[in-house]
């Protein structure tokens, strides 16, 4: 059975609407839905044109992606880097196109590696982890490697993030292996990626809607439910006052952190598919400095 938590709509983060077309829910945070994912823009235009993409969204967003960053930051604008959470297709769809067109770093957990540098497929989906047609559809959806090793950089190992102070990576894997999430102790904002998500991603129904629920990884792409839950939990710890998924709007608040924590607490019951977790070895790099971070 599946259960559910619910988030109240006045868990839901204000967000004004901009002319570039994406929704901005703090001075230096945007993002725009596309179809089916988050990217998120990290700068803020009053301060200057110096900003940071974070996802690259589906193989069909890079013409929206780059009209929205020129409509928020000014013509011919280039971001100072894109930063990955993860690889998968609705995250990296866009990303050699982008990566050509302003010729800038990528940065990315070592571990992401192998899915960014033409190295490695990701497992298969699981389609019967049930939860709706998204599911039933995911071994449809690519997840061939991208190759963006001529642009490809470690995130740096004292966990800061190229271009944008007062943030912090933290390594969050379940989902992937190589799964980021992004802290900003200050205002305790969290940039999550797929580690956790606010709208159920398995249900054509919740996607289109973008019900606001707490929900852990999205089932049919999470090869390893033990490390998803550790990510969890370390996320909830932090007890964060506005959080952006990959999947869902932008929530905020007391009862926000509440579903959180029982999203921690009671994981398996709540996220893992019965009798359906599936890890199949994951392709790893090569250990190298720090022992890539492991």
């Amino acid at each position: 059975m599946v259960v559910q938590l619910s988030l109240e709509t006045d868990d839901i983060a204000p967000t004004a609407e901009s002319a570039s077309g994406a929704r901005v829910f703090a001075p230096d945070l945007a993002y725009r839905l596309m179809s089916i994912v988050n990217v998120i823009f990290h700068g803020d235009p009053a301060k200057g044109n110096d900003w940071v993409l974070i996802d690259t969204g589906l193989p069909t967003s890079k013409n929206t992606i780059v009209e929205t960053a020129e409509a928020r930051f000014g013509r011919n604008t280039r971001p100072s880097a894109i930063v990955m959470t993860h690889a998968h297709f609705d995250h990296a769809g866009s990303l050699e196109g982008l990566a050509e067109h302003w010729d800038v770093p990528v940065y990315a957990h070592p571990l992401e590696f192998p899915y960014l540098n033409g190295q490695a497929s990701y497992p298969p989906a699981d389609a019967f982890v049930g939860g709706g047609a998204m599911a039933l559809l995911s071994p449809l959806f690519p997840r061939s490697p991208v190759d963006v090793g001529r642009w490809l950089k470690m995130l740096p190992p004292d966990l800061s993030v190229p271009a944008m102070p007062g943030w912090k990576w933290l390594h969050t894997p379940g989902h992937t292996p190589g799964h980021i999430s992004l802290w900003r102790e200050s205002d305790r904002t969290l940039i999550a990626g797929d580690a956790i998500v606010t709208t159920g991603q398995e249900s054509v129904y919740e996607v289109l809607t973008q019900k606001p629920e707490m929900h852990g990884p999205p089932r049919y792409l999470t090869p390893d439910w033990d490390e998803a839950e550790r990510s969890v939990v370390m996320l909830a710890s932090l007890e964060p006052e506005l959080v952006i998924t990959g999947h869902g709007q932008p929530v905020r608040g007391e009862h926000m952190r509440a579903r959180l924590h029982e999203l921690a607490a009671n994981f398996s019951a709540i996220a893992v598919p019965e009798g359906r977790p599936y890890a199949l070895d994951p392709a790893k790099p090569g250990k190298s400095g720090n022992d890539a971070y492991r």
